[in-house]
């Protein structure tokens, strides 16, 4: 007789000692997949004041943009004065992203910096967990539009003081004065080109809206 009714002895024995085995072998834990929490940044400003720069020194894909050539056309409403070998302009957006470990990411948004283009800010500031407005000391009030922005929205910001070759290094306290912006908003350094020098203003908004939130719960 076999099966379920199998006698025990040499065979049964066997058979009843392997079920034991099998059912003390430890199982394998399933691998529980982590939640991945991923947080959306902003980086605008003005005309040329190299927003494109600062997402593509930062992102550890090939960031995403939508340069165009400048045409003829725009030669009249684009002031080219300052950086006058600028060829291209952003259309659209620069898109880029960062992964800090295996539980968050964070994408890069770059707004278009023309007026004309100020229709797209909406869309691709909704949902942003806070925003770094780039500023050019030659140039500051380019950066008043996207500073009135953020502080309608109640959208949590730092100012980025951009330097290029050839401009006058203000101190910081003189910037903020100039753009008008509140003690309790940072102002930082800031190299577009440099890799090092983004993340430390991108660290410093997420210190800043780790702040503000801080506060708010505290109330």
């Amino acid at each position: 007789m076999s099966g379920p009714f199998e006698p025990v002895g040499a065979g049964g024995a066997r058979s009843a000692q392997a079920h034991k085995n099998r059912v003390r072998r430890p199982t394998r834990a399933r691998r529980v997949p982590r939640k991945v929490t991923s947080v959306k940044l902003v980086v605008a400003g003005g005309f040329g004041v190299g927003k494109t720069t600062f997402v593509s020194a930062v992102s550890e894909i090939p960031p995403l943009t939508t340069e165009a050539a400048m045409t003829t056309e725009s030669k009249d409403v684009d002031d080219t004065t300052l950086v006058n070998k600028k060829v291209t302009t952003t259309v659209a957006m620069d898109f880029g992203r960062i992964t800090v470990d295996d539980e968050l990411v964070m994408y890069l948004f770059g707004t278009p910096g023309q007026e004309r283009f100020a229709f797209m800010w909406d869309d691709l500031c909704d949902g942003a967990l806070g925003a770094v407005v780039l500023a050019d000391t030659r140039r500051l009030a380019d950066s008043f539009v996207a500073l009135d922005y953020f502080e309608a929205r109640n959208t949590p910001f730092v100012v980025g003081v951009n330097h290029f070759v050839g401009s006058y290094h203000y101190p910081i306290p003189e910037v903020r004065e100039a753009l008008g912006v509140a003690d309790g908003i940072p102002v930082v350094d800031c190299d577009a080109r440099n890799r090092e020098s983004v993340k430390v203003a991108l660290i410093t908004l997420l210190q800043h809206v780790y702040e503000i939130r801080r506060s708010a719960l505290s109330r």
